[in-house]
């Protein structure tokens, strides 16, 4: 038999590299900072209702206190920012489960609206701080092969926070009512103390060690969570390279001094340079991370999350007990749908599930406004058909969110920014999630009111259907590059000769040597 003639040798697939179980581990522990947003938002729905009762309070008073939490957690998110640099990204965790353990206490004890008020705030400045350090330490310590997976951890939790809200109000609804909505907000004092204890026994992430000139020891957290060790140091060289280190700096003294050396070189701040003047590569990754942030929660997902009661019984179930009942499908279709996004991120990528995801909550937010408008101009028998409609249609939506836009888009703004801008750049993006979720959610009884409940679901049908075309000319695919490669994405231009990027003129020196690392020692100012 000739050469020409060879029967060609099936080749077996590679096989799947299994998930770096240190990693994992430093992921499962981050990510559970976000239950306390979850439960936050999902007994709120609950809470309400005998809030009202008890403290003889008006809608416009509930809508306030429903929404102004995310108001709050701006000021967090943005503090965390700073904070997480200073203190690294460990010790910002613990302090945010202190923060919010405070104000779960302080709005389970208010004895009246003003008391309340100041509970929320506390806890909203908790939840602006685990909002953001959770997704930007897991990915940071996150091999590439598994970055998605483990990085959209944040909104499992955060998914598994809302379902033990919404079990909260009904386990606590047959209480006095004095007594209900009080130990619906104290039982969330628990989670933040196990937390607390609980992150300690974590690495510091490795980016921050190497930015405070700790090589070895963040070359000892990589080698723990990377699948090689070959992966460890390639991992370390691309940091090293991000934040303007040569390849052969040690630690001591001199690494410190250069990494002061190259900001006093920049000439500006990192906040100056997000916010005032951006190079192009930089701004088009706020283009992309700021709208997906905005798109999340302007489609109206934390109003279907905190008002759930009222729209099931707008479709039909009027029973008190029952709409809270009800809303443990919410909870349930969260947490049952989102591991849909987990297992998919690292396989078919971030634009797949972000498109899929958006073009099913703009189709099913429209079948809403719809089915709850027309319930009105039926008769009895037609009208509970409509509002089983409803429902599904609402379920759909929220099934369509968890399987993408909700774990995606911390994951994908997450990975974009460059390493010396991800902590200031991550705060801004979570300050405007916050902000627009607080938006929705004081305005969601309002906007009802005026324009009725299915003209709100349309105008939210029509930003989703928005943030599909956005996100489709405007976001490139991340999958499978590692933090450093991915800025990149951004700064290819139709003139570039090449695929380096000068994201901020700070990046521009590929190499140098222990010469120009003594003199920018010299230079710099000691301790």
């Amino acid at each position: 038999m000739s050469k020409d003639d060879a029967v060609p040798v099936a080749v077996a697939p590679a096989k799947r590299r299994p998930i770096n179980k240190y990693a994992f581990g430093c992921a499962l522990l981050a990510s559970m900072n976000s239950v306390l947003l979850g439960y936050d938002i999902s007994v709120m729905s609950g809470a309400q209702i005998f809030m009202k009762e008890d403290l003889k309070i008006t809608d416009t008073q509930i809508e306030i206190l429903a929404g102004i939490i995310s108001i709050y957690s701006l000021f967090g998110s943005l503090a965390a920012g700073l904070t997480s640099d200073w203190l690294g990204r460990r010790y910002t965790m613990v302090l945010a489960a202190a923060i919010f353990f405070t104000g779960a206490l302080l709005m389970g004890l208010a004895p009246n609206y003003a008391f309340l008020m100041v509970g929320r705030f506390v806890a909203g400045i908790g939840v602006g701080y685990a909002l953001m350090i959770a997704p930007v330490y897991t990915a940071e310590v996150a091999p590439t092969s598994a970055r998605g997976f483990l990085t959209s951890f944040p909104e499992v939790f955060n998914n598994s926070g809302i379902l033990l809200g919404y079990v909260s109000n009904f386990a606590f609804a047959r209480l006095p009512v004095h007594l209900s909505w009080r130990a619906m907000f104290l039982v969330g004092a628990v989670p933040p103390v196990f937390l607390g204890v609980a992150v300690l026994a974590m690495p510091e992430s490795p980016r921050w060690l190497v930015m405070r000139g700790r090589i070895e020891d963040a070359r000892r957290v990589l080698q723990k969570t990377s699948d090689s060790p070959d992966e460890a140091e390639e991992r370390l060289l691309d940091i090293k390279k991000a934040v303007g280190i040569p390849d052969d700096a040690s630690d001591g003294d001199d690494v410190v001094a250069i990494v002061r050396a190259n900001k006093a070189s920049q000439g500006q701040g990192v906040w100056k340079e997000l916010l005032l003047n951006p190079t192009r590569p930089v701004r088009r990754m706020l283009v992309a991370g700021l709208g997906l942030m905005f798109i999340q929660q302007a489609t109206g997902v934390d109003c279907v999350v905190m008002y759930s009661p009222q729209v099931f019984q707008r479709a039909g179930i009027k029973s008190k007990t029952n709409s809270l009942g009800a809303s443990m499908a919410v909870g349930v279709c969260k947490t049952f749908f989102i591991p849909i996004a987990t297992l998919l991120l690292d396989r078919v990528g971030r634009r797949p599930l972000l498109l899929a995801s958006g073009g099913g909550m703009a189709i099913f937010l429209f079948t809403l406004a719809t089915s709850l408008l027309m319930m009105d101009r039926r008769p009895e028998g037609e009208a509970k058909a409509l509002g089983a409609v409803s429902i599904a249609a609402m379920l759909s939506f929220v099934a369509s969110f968890a399987s993408g836009l909700g774990p995606v888009a911390w994951v994908y703004c997450s990975e974009i920014y460059p390493v010396r801008l991800r902590a200031q750049a991550a705060a801004i993006g979570t300050g405007l999630n916050r902000m627009m979720s607080g938006a929705t959610t004081m305005s969601f009884l309002s906007l009802s009111n005026t324009i009725t409940i299915a003209g709100s679901f349309y105008l939210y049908a029509c930003i989703a259907a928005a943030g599909w075309v956005f996100m489709y000319f405007f976001l490139p695919e991340t999958k499978g590059k590692s933090l450093e490669d991915t800025v990149k994405l951004f700064g290819k231009d139709a003139d570039d000769d090449d695929d380096v990027v000068d994201s901020g003129r700070h990046e521009r020196k590929k190499s140098s040597s222990s010469t120009q690392l003594s003199a920018a020692a010299a230079a710099a100012p000691q301790n």
